[in-house]
Formats: structure tokens, sequence, C-alpha cells
């Protein structure tokens, strides 16, 4: 029995960089580029004749930008799309709006000549390309709908009054499929809730316009975090693309501390770093939460937050865009209670009460 490869298709106006991922993704003995096209239309046609797995895409193009492309493709022919992207502001924003249509996930542009990261860029990009396509490109579009419902689900202040929340830290990791995932949950928060802090994995170019996209869909203020930052009710803080956060305590007052530090799981920022200051300096006081994302970061550190009395939640795989980190983190005997993305908030809610279990 022949081993079946994912088909790629690579749609990028640069012939070099056309070549280049086609040189980087055929290196992989399980990858087979089936095409690279110049443009949308060309790739409309070569999707037909070739029926890929998944395709790249780059975000600006001649004929037809590819957020055009991509909103007839997710209308037409759903399938799982990495969105190729330079790390700029205008970049962050075209690619997050690709989230949004339904983009599994996306990766920068790779810096020509720069062969020093070659290898780690290879690895990459190899690694998303295969997570994408083994994506249910159906929990998908369900999250997305989920997030058009927003207003049905949403928690009301009321049902957050009887909680004494000032002291209480929630801490949210995730990373592919995160971007949508986070800003559904904070989308259902009420303005009343606890201090949030959120590792997402992001690049620093893109961590700015995240914040302010989750913060246009959120009665909590969504900001980036910068160090010294007092985590209040109300607030959530977003780590910077590129710094470690973690929280540290200043008498009675929570602040969040960037870390410049060395990558960690792989990370930076890494999901287990902060999970691990939240266990440190918050312990019972915490709420964790693992949402979809590729690999098993934050599943130590959450463990470590459950062992140190906190409560914690895990995205359930039907959900999940990928189920790396929560599955991981189950299986790490990490989670106390799975649920789906749109009983997150609920359960945070019903998680807060004071000693209360889920």
């Amino acid at each position: 029995m022949t081993h079946k490869k994912t088909k790629v298709l690579i749609i990028d106006d640069s012939a070099l960089v056309r070549k280049l991922l086609t040189e980087i993704l055929s290196e992989d003995p399980d990858i087979e580029v089936v095409g690279a096209a110049a443009d949308p239309l060309i790739a409309r046609e070569q999707i037909k004749a070739t029926n890929p797995d998944v395709l790249t895409l780059d975000v600006e193009m001649p004929k037809m930008d590819g957020l055009t492309f991509l909103s007839n493709l997710m209308r037409l022919r759903p399938m799982p799309v990495v969105m190729v992207s330079t790390l700029t502001e205008k970049g962050a924003d075209v690619t997050l709006r690709a989230m949004e249509l339904g983009a599994i996930d996306f990766i920068s542009k790779p810096k020509l000549g720069a062969t020093y990261r070659l290898a780690e860029y290879s690895e990459e990009i190899i690694s998303k390309v295969k997570a994408a396509a083994a994506v249910r490109i159906s929990a998908v579009h369900d999250s997305l709908r989920n997030s058009s419902d927003i207003q049905k689900e949403m928690v009301t202040e009321s049902q957050m009054k009887h909680f004494n929340t000032t002291d209480k830290i929630v801490a949210i990791g995730a990373s592919t499929g995160g971007t949508e995932a986070i800003k559904y949950v904070l989308s259902q928060l009420p303005a009343n809730f606890p201090g949030v802090v959120i590792t997402q994995h992001i690049p620093a170019a893109f961590s700015g316009s995240f914040a302010e996209r989750v913060n246009d869909h959120s009665s909590l203020k969504v900001s980036e975090a910068k160090d010294g930052d007092q985590i209040l009710p109300g607030c959530a803080f977003i780590a910077p693309g590129d710094k470690h956060l973690m929280i540290r305590k200043s008498g009675a007052r929570y602040i969040c501390q960037l870390d410049d530090g060395p990558a960690v799981s792989r990370h930076k920022p890494s999901v287990d770093v902060m999970f691990d200051s939240v266990a440190k300096r918050v312990g019972q006081n915490a709420v964790g939460v693992i949402l979809t994302g590729m690999g098993s970061d934050g599943a130590h550190g959450l463990k470590r937050m459950r062992e140190a009395g906190a409560r914690t939640i895990g995205q359930d795989e039907a959900s999940s865009v990928v189920w790396g980190m929560p599955g991981a983190a189950f299986k790490a005997d990490a989670v106390e209670s799975v649920v789906p993305l749109n009983e997150v908030a609920k359960t945070l809610v019903s998680s807060l009460g004071k000693g209360g279990r889920i």
C-alpha cells in the first residue's frame, strides 16, 4: 500500500518565493507540491486540475487579492489554507482578517538569501502544512459560525456580581486557531470580569494588531502587555510576540512582567512560562485555560497550575482547529474540565465561584 502524500499548491506572485517554497516543501517525503501559481486566477484552474490538500496563499497579489480569493474559496470549496505574510503591520491586519475568513495558520515570507535561518524556517512551514492537512475544515467553519452568533451566548455582568473577582486571575494559552478562539471567548465576557493574561504564539509584528482586533470585539479593555502593567478586573493583557509574559506580585497587586529570556518549549512567548508563573504567584486564585494549538506548549505549566489548586479548562477536540496543546494537557492530567469553545466563557464563570468545583 503506497503512502498518501499531502498535496500542496503554492500561490505567490514572486517566482523566487514560489521556487523556494517548492524546494523546501518538496524536501519532505510526506509532501508533494502539485503546482505553483502566480495569481489566484491561475490557481483556480490548478485547484480543479490537481485537487490539493493544502494551499499556501500569498496575502498580497495582483489580479485578485489574497483575501478576496480566500473568501470565495471558503464559500465554494472550503479547504485548509496557510497564509504567507509579510511581518508588517499591514501584513498583520490582512493575515488576522484571513484567520477570520477561515485560514488555518500563517507563516512569514521566507527571507530570500537568508540561509542562516532557512533550516528553522523549513521545519516551521513543513509542520504547519502537515498540521493544516490534518485539520477538519468543518471544525473551523463551526467556530467561525459560533463567533458570528456571539451575543446570544454572552455571560452577563449580573452573573458575575456575587464573585469577589479582584484577587482572581484567568490565564489563557493558545496557538494554531487561537487568534479566533481567544477573540470568541473574550467577546463573551462581561466588563467586570477578573483580570486576564494571554499567551498566543504570534510574531512580534502581529501581537499589537491582534490585541486591537480582540479589543474591538470585547467588553474588556484588551491590550498588548507592557512591563509593569497592573492586572485589574475588566482588563486583558496579551503577550508581545517576542517576550514571555509572567506575573509578579507587588503587595496585594498582580503585575505583568515581560521576560526577554530564551525560547521555552521552542516558543517565545511560551504558554508554559506564563502558566508556571501563575501557578507560583496566584495559585488557587487562578483559572487556567488551554485552547486550540499545535504542539504541547502549556501542558506542563497547566499541570503545575492544577497542582497549585487552580481550576483548569481545556478546549475539546471537536471544536479545536488543532487539538495538539489541549490534547497534550489532557493526557498530562492537567485539565479538570474539557468543554467546547462555545462553553468556555460559561465554564470560566462557574469556576470563579469561591471554592466551587467546575
